[in-house]
């Protein structure tokens, strides 16, 4: 006898719907584009200061990259200059100041990569830690504190720390080595001080980002962990560094593109006539050609080709990105 109870028949009903195959939906009418900018009118009035900033700083003086290709002359202007091609470009890749420079930069680029990218990261896993919230409170505000410093104070700092015979750094090291140390003049010395500068001066600031990400862990995964019996550092590589992944991943993407641009401010500050050798990179390069030397279009060539390696750095490391199946910015 069939069962023909509510129950029965309410199951029998959905089962039959799941059986039946779905209609197709109809598409939802689209309001015209007039409408719905008039719907979000408010919005589009926010956004107007910032599309008006970045076209007129940033997009309307691209026009003068045009120079570049011009043997430029301010009183003949860009309509009156003499067009010349890629003559820059072939006299800057046959240069033999090219690769001196490239590898100055590419250098100071590398160790940036390897020390001053991942120490916002570790600071922040250490911070996270710690369990006190004075204490962390007040370690966060102590590290912040160098980012509002000018390159301009930094330097002058690092040139009191390790004058030669009298700044204390420099004397303790004499001290304990039995050497002369010349850290200022000393080429070999250049990179580990601008290393050790930027270090100070942005790993406080940059762990502001790493923080917000962790902020957003569900706790109730820790807690999982440790009814699990993972000890701390199973719950950091476990749980952790997963959460923040894609955050790290963006960061390092905006981190191509600034790969060639090392600084001017800091470098030129630092740069002396015994390390110049090691300390030219091409923010400085242009600097020197463009400014006090007058060559304008050569100049801009330079910045030009670096401007594109950084985009191409930035398409590049935004699709290996996306190749192992991480979030890029695009």
């Amino acid at each position: 006898m069939a069962d023909n109870s509510p129950v029965t028949v309410a199951a029998g009903a959905r089962a039959a719907a799941k059986d039946k195959p779905d209609k197709p939906r109809p598409k939802r009418q689209q309001a015209p584009l007039r409408v719905r900018m008039l719907r979000h009118a408010w919005l589009y009035v926010l956004l107007v200061p910032g599309v008006v900033y970045f076209a007129i700083f940033k997009y309307a003086p691209m026009y003068g990259v045009t120079i570049a290709f011009q043997d430029y002359l301010p009183f003949l202007g860009f309509s009156g200059s003499p067009w010349v091609g890629l003559k820059h470009f072939e006299t800057l890749f046959t240069s033999p100041d090219f690769f001196r420079i490239l590898r100055n930069t590419l250098l100071l680029a590398l160790l940036n990569v390897i020390f001053v990218f991942p120490a916002p990261i570790v600071v922040a896993l250490l911070l996270n830690e710690i369990r006190l919230s004075i204490l962390k409170r007040a370690i966060q505000s102590s590290i912040y504190i160098p980012h509002f410093l000018s390159w301009t104070i930094v330097a002058a700092l690092t040139y009191l720390l390790f004058a030669l015979d009298v700044g204390p750094i420099t004397q303790l090291m004499n001290s304990l080595f039995g050497a002369r140390f010349n850290f200022l003049a000393d080429p070999d010395w250049f990179r580990p001080l601008i290393i050790l500068q930027t270090l100070w001066k942005s790993t406080g600031w940059g762990t502001i980002i790493y923080l917000a990400a962790l902020a957003g862990v569900n706790p109730n995964l820790y807690e999982a962990a440790r009814i699990d019996g993972a000890n701390r550092w199973q719950q950091m590589r476990h749980i952790t560094l997963p959460a923040i992944q894609s955050t790290i991943v963006i960061m390092a993407i905006l981190m191509s593109g600034n790969l060639l641009d090392t600084g001017f401010e800091q470098i030129y500050l630092m740069t002396n006539a015994l390390n110049r050798s090691v300390a030219e990179v091409f923010d400085t390069y242009v600097y020197f050609l463009g400014i006090t030397q007058g060559a304008y279009s050569y100049s801009t060539a330079v910045g030009l080709f670096k401007a594109v390696v950084g985009i191409i750095l930035i398409f590049g490391a935004n699709w290996l990105a996306r190749r192992f199946k991480q979030n890029g910015l695009f």
